[in-house]
């Protein structure tokens, strides 16, 4: 009975030991770690963007507008 409550008490102070070490290493490299973040969410977001783009614009957009600047000579007012 004795070997069951000692290896129960090992198990934990294991988990307590774990749960203190990753607290600590989250604490440590929190700043790295929401850059990480942010830049897959800013990433993540890019893509989605640039991929729907071409599907929303689809065929509305002209091949060309023309002159936008008159020639020389000519006049862009009707009179």
């Amino acid at each position: 009975m004795q070997k069951l409550i000692n290896v129960l008490a090992l198990l934990g102070f294991g988990m307590g030991a774990a749960v203190t070490g990753t607290a600590g290493y989250v604490y440590v490299n929190q700043d790295a770690i929401k850059e990480n973040i942010k830049q897959q969410i800013v990433e993540a977001a890019t893509a989605g963007v640039a991929d729907s783009l071409p599907g929303l614009m689809g065929d509305s957009m002209p091949g060309t507008t023309g002159g936008a600047i008159p020639e020389l000579g000519k006049s862009a007012l009707p009179f």
